[in-house]
């Protein structure tokens, strides 16, 4: 996992000196597809003429043909009623055909921005983009073009018709449409605003289940329900209040539809005798409830319902969407380097850092204060549930500390330049299925160069494992990996990161001693580079510059030699960690296919060797590797 320095988008749109706002975007996109527009228009003037002859139809059916008793003359008038609608509806069926070719092309515009944010970036919020955003954008978009389109098109001819049957019902009509649609304009941006709190909470509570749910089990056996189930019942109760306001404001839209589609009925009821008086005939005033009640009222609720909805919900998702896109200059994020003065900052430091799994629990890490320059390169030892883990995931901003603070460059902890500048590598290293080179580049916001990334496999000593895939062009297909080269892999593709602090948390436990020495020295070698390391093997700590022993209750700090003297529990580690004489490296440390499905690789360059500690002990206790060839009880052999 890493972070990077967050880019700035520049402030123009892509050829054009103008800005990069939404209307412009949108206008672009329509423009571009002006064929579709135009046929979207044509067919929605079938649907004009459909609601134009509903109410113009049966007023003249009934004035002059029924009233007068002239059945053939009404049923003529209710024939062509009826040819209308047909026609009308093959119109309709037409415009389905205009939209999807107005909506796809979005969709797939949008599925490349966050597919792309997402690889490039590692934004939390693509999951939630991916699954549920870009779909809410394709349907909405649909929605929004079909219900906007009806209304203004049925509004049309439905105000049409009232005219032509008889001018003074428009008076009666239109004011009160007018005002309804007015009072639902006005609810259009608050609901917007509130949209978009809900998406944002949305995201947040998607990004927090992303993490914890993998790691449930490490949740029970280290205490922390309470901790992570309180934080995670914030991200929940920050979404419900979001929903909950969002509801009440889609209570003005039932008004506005009342006022808009429903008062124009009552209104014509009651004023039915004011217009018979002035002319109106019967059936004008018949077509004019027709034209309320068939056309205008159910057109009305769509534009609601839909627009209300679905397009302040879809001016939102895009407006989030299109945070990153391809036709955007951006500035490119500089290397982070350290700095060779006198007041260069420390790679990172712990103040006074105490942190617990729980509010009962004992504390991991208790009042830390190490200061780590840059350019070191320490090793991180202990027994299991000493906090080795833990003080990575605190460094790396995974964990906040209750109390002291951290930094990683000089820049607080979590923060976004803190982020920026480390790079952790735990120990199930993760692989995805595409190339070999779109793996080891998964970090870097920019195209790498083959020859980088060649070199790079060759120092941490990836270079055989790619010339038995095929190349860097070759797919990888994760379950076809061993543990170890899964690890190779992702320790390639974290020295290529622009990041200068590397953590290591046991990121080489399934690599024999030569290939972890190789990978090791790589990332000690890198310019600026600093490197931590939670070590397995007495090697990795006898390679260090400094070794900071942790217990969970006090810490030791120094070279190798120093703690062998002064550290009671380093020279204890040491001991356990010597080889039998009868021990030959080719054989596993630890029983092959354990019940985590994670092998312990045995294989040339990959082997596990008899200086593993298993972490399976209590504080204090450390216990050596069994074999699987004199029986395999784990227990410490001398």
């Amino acid at each position: 996992m890493t972070g990077r320095i967050r880019t700035r988008a520049a402030s123009q749109d892509e050829g054009s000196p103008g800005g990069t706002g939404l209307p412009s975007r949108g206008l672009r996109f329509l423009l571009a597809r002006r064929p579709v527009l135009l046929r979207l228009v044509a067919w929605s003037v079938l649907e004009t003429g459909q609601t134009f002859l509903i109410g113009y139809g049966p007023a003249r059916a009934l004035d002059e043909g029924f009233l007068r008793g002239r059945a053939d003359v009404g049923l003529i008038w209710l024939a062509v009623t009826g040819l209308g609608v047909l026609v009308g509806a093959y119109g309709t069926a037409r415009v389905y055909a205009a939209v999807a070719a107005l909506v796809e092309p979005l969709r797939d515009r949008l599925v490349e921005r966050v597919v792309s944010r997402g690889v490039r970036t590692g934004d939390p919020g693509s999951l939630s983009g991916l699954t549920q955003q870009v779909e809410i954008a394709r349907d909405t978009f649909a929605g929004l073009v079909m219900v906007s389109r009806s209304f203004v098109f049925t509004a049309a001819g439905a105000l049409a018709g009232l005219f032509a049957l008889a001018p003074p019902l428009l008076l009666v009509v239109g004011p009160p449409l007018v005002a309804g649609v007015a009072l639902f304009a006005a609810t259009l941006r608050p609901l917007a605003r509130r949209q978009e709190r809900f998406l944002v909470a949305d995201e947040a509570l998607a990004g927090e289940l992303s993490a914890v749910c993998p790691g449930l089990r490490d949740i029970t056996a280290t205490g922390a329900e309470a901790h992570i189930a309180a934080g995670t019942g914030e991200r929940v109760e920050a979404e419900l209040r979001a929903a909950r306001a969002l509801a009440h404001w889609s209570v003005l839209r039932v008004a506005s539809l009342a006022v808009g589609g429903q008062l124009p009925i009552v209104l014509l009821l009651a004023a039915a005798p004011w217009l018979l008086a002035h002319g109106v005939t019967t059936g004008a005033l018949v077509g004019a409830l027709a034209y309320v009640t068939q056309s205008l009222l159910p057109a009305l609720r769509n534009l609601v319902h839909g627009l209300g909805t679905s397009g302040s919900r879809l001016t939102v998702v895009l407006r989030r969407l299109a945070r990153t896109d391809p036709g955007e200059a951006a500035e490119k994020p500089e290397p982070i380097a350290p700095d060779a003065t006198e007041g260069t900052p420390p790679a990172f430091s712990l103040t006074s850092a105490t942190f617990a799994y729980g509010p009962a629990s004992a504390p991991v890490v208790q009042d830390l204060d190490l200061a780590l320059p840059a350019g070191s390169h320490l090793a991180v030892v202990g027994p299991s549930g000493a906090g080795k883990s833990t003080l990575t995931a605190l460094v790396a901003g995974l964990l906040t500390p209750d109390r002291g603070t951290i930094t990683v460059g000089g820049h607080p902890v979590p923060g976004p330049e803190a982020a920026a500048a480390r790079v952790l590598i735990p120990q199930e290293a993760y692989v995805f299925d595409a190339t070999l080179a779109e793996n080891l580049a998964y970090l870097r916001p920019d195209p790498v160069p083959e020859e980088e990334l060649l070199a790079a496999a060759e120092a941490v000593g990836l270079a055989p494992l790619a010339d038995r895939l095929g190349g860097l062009d070759a797919r990888v297909d994760p379950a076809a990996l061993s543990a170890g080269e899964r690890q190779l892999v992702a320790l390639t593709r974290a020295y290529l990161a622009e990041a200068p602090l590397a953590l290591l948390d046991e990121a080489t436990c399934h690599l024999d001693p030569e290939t972890e020495e190789r990978a090791e020295r790589a990332f000690a070698a890198r310019p600026g580079g600093t490197l931590v390391v939670v070590a397995h093997r007495i090697s990795s700590a006898r390679r260090a510059g400094r070794v900071l022993v942790m217990d969970g209750r006090s810490t030791a700090y120094g070279d190798h030699e120093e703690l062998l003297r002064t550290s009671e529990l380093y020279r204890d580690l040491v001991g356990s960690w010597a080889p039998g004489p009868s021990r030959r490296r080719s054989e596993p440390a630890l029983p092959l296919r354990d019940a985590d499905r994670v092998d312990a690789v045995a294989g040339p360059g990959l082997a596990g060797d008899g200086g593993h500690v298993v972490a399976h002990g209590p504080v204090g206790q450390v216990q050596a590797s069994g074999y699987l060839r004199d029986g395999g009880s784990l227990g410490r052999e001398g």
